[in-house]
């Protein structure tokens, strides 16, 4: 059975609901993880959803900053929330879909929003980008983000860093620019390898191939030049590395109104 799974960064929920609905309305697929959601969880716009279809809804979320959600058309079998670095500032939620969701073994879900990092890559000065490079190494350590050989599980969502050559628009001039600096993709692909995830972009598209989720606001119009950030991101447990059929990225999305600088990415998984 397709079970398909979108990741979004739509800095802030409420003021792009519309986009939201635009996109659920087009692509039905069946769960949408979002980040920077920027509410909290009373005032998230629930009833759009589940006007919607997205009637199961797990929330973590915080007043004007941050926020991850997961909504979904499939009934989850439990929920969970990590901190990490010692702070609630609301940047992961995980999920669990079993027989209820129509599925014949269990899927964990992880979404994720990783600290941007500030400006200065430095993390002496830089409080911001000393708490970045923190969340990683935890995120690293973190037992639940080892799946067993045969377990099936997903981790998603924006996890600020580009880590390959290719993830950006100039990898050169880009070296000592936060979000893909050398420290920083160290640190997140040893996230990757601590729990042998696969992350489908990659696995799908050849590594020589430009690959961008994230566009600038600073730029007067994003489309000259093209310079793009591939920071969102969808890495699955090696049980589901065969399971990938589809994978797309929705770049049409950051030319609409008032769009996120993010777009959406999709992953449809046979299981």
């Amino acid at each position: 059975m397709p079970f398909t799974l979108t990741t979004w960064n739509i800095n802030s929920v409420r003021l792009r609901i519309d986009l939201v609905a635009r996109f659920l309305k087009s692509r039905r697929p069946d769960v949408l993880c979002l980040q920077e959601t920027k509410c909290i969880d009373d005032a998230f716009p629930l009833k759009r959803f589940q006007r919607l279809g997205y009637e199961h809804i797990a929330l973590n979320g915080q007043k004007g900053y941050h926020g991850v959600a997961i909504v979904s058309k499939r009934p989850f079998l439990s929920k969970d929330v990590r901190t990490f670095c010692g702070k609630v500032d609301s940047r992961h939620i995980s999920v669990a879909f079993g027989e209820s969701a129509g599925l014949a073994a269990p899927l964990v879900l992880h979404n994720f929003y990783v600290p941007a990092g500030g400006d200065i890559p430095d993390p002496a000065a830089n409080p911001k980008f000393e708490h970045k490079l923190s969340f990683l190494d935890e995120m690293r350590d973190c037992a639940p983000l080892h799946p067993g050989e045969n377990a099936h599980h997903v981790l998603v969502g924006d996890l600020n860093v580009a880590p390959h050559e290719h993830d950006v628009w100039s990898h050169k001039q880009l070296l000592n620019v936060v979000s893909h600096t050398p420290v920083e993709c160290e640190k997140l692909l040893a996230v990757q390898s601590q729990g042998n995830w696969i992350d489908i972009a990659r696995q799908r598209i050849p590594m020589d191939e430009k690959v961008y989720t994230w566009w600038s606001y600073r730029a007067a119009d994003w489309t000259v030049g093209n310079r793009g950030r591939r920071l969102d991101h969808i890495w699955v447990s090696p049980a589901l590395g065969d399971k990938v059929s589809d994978y797309k990225i929705l770049r049409d999305a950051r030319s609409w109104e008032r769009p996120s600088d993010h777009v959406p990415v999709t992953a449809v998984l046979d299981i």
